[in-house]
């Protein structure tokens, strides 16, 4: 490993983030009750253009008025290719109180995009005494961002965490779908007649994690589209969190228990990590670097990987 020890990423729980659109205030409670660990209260994509300036309003009021209890309080602000994100900035942070935790910057091309962001917020907090510093999130969703993914990841300190926008980065990529994650129909290999269908999104998710897990940021999948099929959500939650990204996103509130149960380490599980580690204590004690568990051979190696498991599940019942 090189000597530049690679940061850890923030230690919070991030299994779940559930949207709602700034438009819609009369759910905001709602979403404030679920068990998302995040919530993300959105003026970009699923608010109009025509409520764009109504929504900021609801979203700067309920940042102050709604108990969101210990989650992570999130707004998604416009695109900086548009006229409305920096109006999001401002009245944000010059109006809404400070229990706003993070903004989320979409359809991030390059590092620049972030330092424009980080700017004008490091201005405003220091014209208006902010104490609490606001940490950013962004969305990977064009064929510029996952290119220059490892330059956004490293773009701020106030980076906390990095997601794929699955549909945005589809059209970007000039991808032949209209679906939003999950399995690609016309995506598959062909053994003996057989149709074998492979994942179009991993390579991306893999960039997107190597580059957070260098830069000590949490890397998180995007959203899942056709949110009636529960087992399909799982089973991209669960590539997703073998790759070793934290969550994902919730784009309907029945998709927030599937997102915590796929991204919560089970009972066995964490078992499991904890025997490991004991059996290469007991290794360990003897003076020797390996050792053998249920009829596999485990080593040091092992130990970061049952750390992991260990301080998650820590991290969650915390």
């Amino acid at each position: 490993m090189s000597f530049r020890i690679q940061p850890a990423a923030p230690a919070r729980p991030n299994r779940c983030q559930l949207f709602g659109p700034g438009s819609r205030p009369a759910i905001f409670e709602k979403m404030a009750g679920s068990a998302a660990d995040v919530i993300n209260l959105d003026l970009e994509d699923s608010v109009a253009p025509s409520d764009k300036d109504s929504a900021r309003r609801n979203v700067i009021d309920a940042i102050g008025n709604i108990d969101w209890g210990t989650k992570t309080l999130s707004v998604r602000i416009n695109g900086l290719d548009t006229p409305y994100w920096y109006r999001d900035v401002v009245e944000l942070l010059e109006n809404a109180s400070e229990r706003l935790d993070q903004i989320m910057i979409p359809k991030v091309g390059n590092a620049a995009d972030v330092y424009a962001v980080d700017a004008l917020v490091t201005a405003i907090e220091t014209a208006k005494g902010r104490k609490k510093k606001i940490a950013f999130e962004v969305i990977i969703e064009s064929a510029a961002g996952i290119a220059h993914v490892e330059e956004i990841a490293a773009s701020s300190p106030r980076l906390e965490a990095m997601s794929l926008g699955a549909a945005d980065f589809a059209a970007s990529m000039g991808m032949q779908t209209t679906g939003i994650g999950g399995t690609q129909e016309n995506y598959y290999m062909l053994r003996e007649g057989a149709q074998y269908w492979s994942d179009p999104w991993h390579w991306a998710q893999a960039a997107i994690v190597a580059a957070c897990r260098t830069h000590g940021v949490m890397p998180v999948d995007g959203p899942f589209g056709d949110f009636s099929d529960d087992e399909g959500f799982r089973a991209q939650a669960r590539r997703s969190a073998t790759l070793g990204m934290v969550g994902k996103w919730a784009i309907h509130p029945k998709q927030v228990a599937l997102s915590n149960e796929v991204f919560t380490p089970s009972a066995e599980a964490v078992a499991e990590a904890r025997e490991i580690l004991a059996a290469m204590e007991e290794a360990k004690a003897k003076g020797e670097g390996a050792t053998v568990y249920k009829g596999r051979l485990v080593d040091i190696a092992s130990i970061k990987q049952a750390e992991v498991i260990v301080r998650q599940s820590e991290m969650i019942a915390g």
